[in-house]
């Protein structure tokens, strides 16, 4: 008991001497002011569990901080954007802090100055170690079907950062295994690897990434290549219900190279060449009846050009998709467009332009209020008309009704025209109707609406997971012609339901578990009246 308290007496005073030397330090803009270079950097990574803190000094606590791995230095160091004798900029620092907190095995970044002598300023970088071995079973219900699985996972293998996973995962499409290797900085460089192998009952899927990506807003270039395939069956539903499958091989491979000025008057723009090859064949499943009107071949080879903008304006804040972690909020004008031209005389099986473009924007509405808005374009333009086309809108409205609280809500919209027929849009308990069963409309367009207060306590399950809550309503409708034939259209269908929120603290899943209770309000009769969801989300 006397040894616990000296310690937190010396914690005390080592915080309070920390925060009366930052106190006389200099701050950021007179440090940029005065021309200021980074001198030392230091990294520090804090444990999962902080002895000091309340009921977190317990002995399975302590053995898992023990046992755990710590993050190597130089895996931190590789994500930094900024070096010794480089210009001190708040800004840069900010960004890295957006760059770390997008890696999984470790939370809370941050960078803060510990001292300024003869014109050069001392950095800390503090991170905070997470659980990275993920062994277990997962279970998922939504729209009255489960999913089950069995992963062995690690997020930061020896501390090095790099991902391995074996998973294998029984939901209503498949059972398949999957091998996953994913590598954030090869060699200590800037590039990026993936690889996954999957083998499943009705197929087999390869994927492989190999990219320098623009990893700044100030990056002057970029390159990459990417290969995917997927060999499985794909079902055709009438509400929620299988009615027929079919046999889709599809491959896209990718090689493109970027280049930009970087960061100019707060705004950067890029640049990107690139070639690929999109090629998609269908058959009747094996295990299916024949199949009456299988979906077009398709086979697309064609160069493209693709520009982008970004204006550098972001925030932070807490308790809106998270519980208790610091997110990241883009107010910022972004657009891309993309544009492309297949022709026979490059391998394809047809002359066409492709066109992909999307934009997105917030808006600052006043204290705790916020508006995000975005959209996208993607077509086929073939003997002049267009093909497969499809439009894409949303909103998302926040308002922080207390610190404990956030009232949202979000439109979604999709427009389709002579969609492929392997392309109709569905709607369900699987993407935005929590009260029906998965995929139980579709059509050519979709639009989906959901309101929710969202609750964020102080309460934890065992200071493993954050404990939060909900209140919501959906209300969403399909329409349209389908190239499968027509489906029973219900008209404006709505949900109402509540359920718990468990906010992954402590492991590098940083996932949020729901677990809601939906109540459908329109359907046909022969859905439940109760529908039970157990789902995994990287959101509230």
């Amino acid at each position: 008991m006397i040894r616990g308290r000296a310690l937190a007496l010396l914690a005390a005073l080592a915080t309070a001497g920390a925060a009366a030397e930052s106190a006389d330090l200099p701050d950021d803009a007179e440090l940029e002011a005065q021309g200021a270079r980074i001198g030392t950097i230091t990294i520090r990574n804090l444990p999962i569990f902080d002895p000091r803190s309340p009921g977190e000094s317990k002995s399975l606590f302590r053995l898992a901080d023990r046992i755990h791995i710590d993050t190597r230095a130089s895996v931190i160091e590789a994500q930094l954007l900024f070096r010794s004798g480089d210009p001190f900029s708040r800004r840069v620092c900010d960004e890295t802090e957006r760059n770390l907190r997008e890696l999984r095995f470790i939370k809370e970044p941050e960078i803060r100055v510990i001292g300024y002598h003869e014109g050069l300023v001392d950095l800390e970088v503090i991170t905070h170690e997470v659980w990275t071995t993920n062994p277990g079973v997962s279970f998922g219900r939504a729209g009255g079907l489960n999913s089950t699985g069995f992963e062995l996972e690690e997020l930061n293998l020896l501390g090095f950062g790099k991902y391995i996973a074996l998973d294998y995962h029984d939901d209503v499409d498949r059972s398949s295994y999957t091998l996953t290797w994913r590598d954030p900085n090869v060699f200590g460089s800037r590039w990026r690897s993936a690889i996954e192998l999957t083998d499943s009952d009705d197929g087999e899927g390869q994927a492989l990434l190999f990219e320098q990506p623009f990893y700044a807003l100030d990056s002057h270039w970029s390159a990459g290549l990417e290969i995917d395939h997927d060999d499985s069956v794909q079902g055709v539903y009438r509400l929620g219900r299988e009615v027929d499958e079919y046999q889709q091989d599809a491959q896209i491979e990718d090689a493109r190279i970027g280049w930009s000025k970087g960061l100019q008057a707060g705004c950067t723009r890029r640049w990107t060449a690139g070639l690929r090859h999109d090629e998609t064949q269908f058959s009747e499943a094996s295990r299916g009846t024949a199949f009456a009107s299988l979906p077009d071949d398709r086979s697309l080879t064609y160069p493209y050009l693709r520009v982008e903008r970004i204006q550098d304006d972001f925030e932070t804040a807490q308790n809106l998709d998270q519980i208790a972690r610091t997110e990241d909020l883009y107010f910022g004008i972004r657009y891309a467009i993309e544009l492309g031209w297949a022709a026979t005389a490059w391998g394809s099986d047809r002359n066409a332009a492709l066109l992909r473009a999307e934009a997105s924007r917030g808006f600052r509405l006043g204290e705790g209020r916020s508006l995000f808005v975005d959209g996208g374009l993607a077509s086929r333009f073939e003997e002049g008309s267009p093909h497969d086309a499809l439009f894409s809108g949303g909103l998302r409205y926040y308002r922080q009704t207390s610190l404990q609280s956030t009232f949202f809500a979000s439109i979604a919209a999709d427009v389709g025209h002579e969609l492929d027929a392997d392309h109709e849009l569905m709607l369900g308990g699987d993407n935005g109707l929590r009260g029906y069963p998965l995929r139980y409309q579709t059509g050519s367009g979709r639009a989906v609406m959901t309101i929710e207060q969202r609750f964020y306590t102080r309460y934890s399950l065992w200071k493993l997971a954050d404990i939060g809550g909900a209140v919501f309503f959906d209300m969403g409708q399909t329409w349209g012609e389908s190239a499968f034939g027509p489906t029973e259209n219900l008209g404006l269908l709505k949900d109402i339901g509540f359920g718990l929120r468990l906010g992954n603290t402590r492991s590098g899943l940083g996932n949020v578990i729901h677990l809601d209770i939906a109540f459908p309000l329109d359907g046909d009769r022969s859905i439940s009246q109760a529908q039970f969801l157990v789902q995994t989300k990287r959101s509230f």
